[in-house]
């Protein structure tokens, strides 16, 4: 049994999950985690390891066709999980890639668009970007300004967006604007279209081997079959992130496994006073709150996962299992960082890392403050915000 299993769920687990799970933390143990330091201290994308990934086959997720896995929610959410655990970093750039991208045209694409678009993002042969968030527009993004107007055949964008994961290298950004009638639509912007700029943003203090972008277009030229021709409203942006949300709860599940792990197996080592720092009743004390912490994380994504399987979640319960495991993992994070003293800092250690990650998990796709305000909602039947 898995020390950090004590009410052993993993036996829950079927065998095809379970070993799709373990496939994802081989290719992170022996790929990932001895060379993802550098890159995290040199802050570079690690673009060496988009070949094995591609390889495992694993992006999609939940996808059924086009080339995609089509895996159950429990197995793309153990993928997540498998990937956070791993690395924050190359778990961010799925999340983008499968969660939003791939996600937004599944949900919204014709079939055309779903052909044409779909298989090269599964095999990793191009490259997504999701363009929702502006300048002025984090939590309110409903209120986006970038818009969209008709223009023959086509359509011309104008906008900012911010903090757009992949943006700098990808080759097809969904981009969200607003058109005349104050529709909202997704818009597949390629790669070297004129008037499309890209600027990574530097100075980051977590997540810093994935990269971000400022992205400004200027009069770019879209062909009107590159709108995803379900996309009409703000509301189908909502669908797309209620899709991506339980993967985020997942990833936030991998960076406290990870630091939890890490958190005991130095306790065992480090000795003080002649003895292992495991010994002591304040260091077990604290081991027994964050082994609560994790496993009712690990409670909320196995239910989560059901719930998503029998098409029966809601935005209040994918912002919930998101705010909840957002927290936790802050809590065990920095819990697993102060027993480790001073090594604690150190990137060799690990722990440092998903303990600034941890902090971008609490903010990406809603903060924290929003997902309460939306089970709030679902609690009172009153909205605390517009």
């Amino acid at each position: 049994m898995d020390d950090s299993d004590i009410f052993r769920l993993r036996d829950t687990i079927p065998d095809a999950e379970r070993a799709l799970a373990a496939k994802v933390r081989r290719f992170c143990d022996d790929r990932v985690v001895p060379v993802i330091n550098d890159y995290w201290e040199r802050a570079e994308f690690p673009f060496p390891l988009l070949e094995p990934l591609a390889a495992l086959g694993v992006t999609g997720g939940t996808i059924q066709g086009y080339g995609c896995p089509g895996f159950s929610p429990l197995g793309s959410g153990l993928v997540s999980m498998e990937l956070a655990r791993g690395d924050g970093s190359l778990s961010t750039f799925m999340g983008v890639q499968s969660g939003l991208v791939m996600n937004a045209v599944a949900l919204l694409g014709s079939d055309e668009q779903k052909q044409r678009l779909l298989p090269p993002l599964a095999r990793l042969e191009r490259i997504g970007a999701f363009a929702l968030t502006e300048p002025q527009h984090g939590s309110d993004v409903v209120a986006l300004e970038t818009t969209a107007r008709r223009l023959g055949d086509g359509y011309v964008l104008n906008g900012a967006k911010r903090w757009i994961g992949n943006a700098v290298f990808a080759d097809d950004i969904v981009v969200w604007a607003r058109d005349a009638h104050d529709d909202v639509g997704a818009y597949v912007v390629n790669k070297g279209a004129e008037g499309l700029e890209t600027r990574l943003i530097t100075g980051k203090i977590a997540k810093r081997a994935s990269w971000q972008a400022d992205v400004t277009l200027t009069n770019v030229v879209v062909p009107a079959e590159n709108r995803l021709e379900h996309s009409h409203t703000f509301a189908d942006a909502a669908r797309v992130l209620t899709a991506a949300r339980p993967n985020i709860a997942w990833g936030a599940l991998g960076h406290a496994q990870a630091a939890y792990d890490l958190a005991v197996a130095y306790c065992h080592e480090r000795e003080s006073f002649g003895q292992p720092i495991a010994a002591t009743q304040l260091v077990q004390f604290r081991l027994a709150k964050m082994l609560a912490d994790l496993t009712a994380m690990w409670l909320v994504c196995l239910r989560l996962a059901e719930l998503v399987a029998g098409d029966a979640v809601t935005p209040a319960m994918a912002s919930m299992a998101k705010m909840h495991n957002a927290e936790h993992a802050l809590r065990i994070t920095a819990e697993a960082r102060d027993l480790l003293g001073g090594n604690g800092i150190l990137l060799e250690n690990h722990v440092a890392r998903h303990f600034v990650d941890a902090q971008v998990v609490s903010t990406v796709e809603g903060t924290d403050s929003v997902h309460a305000l939306i089970v709030g909602r679902d609690i009172t039947g009153l909205s605390a915000f517009t």
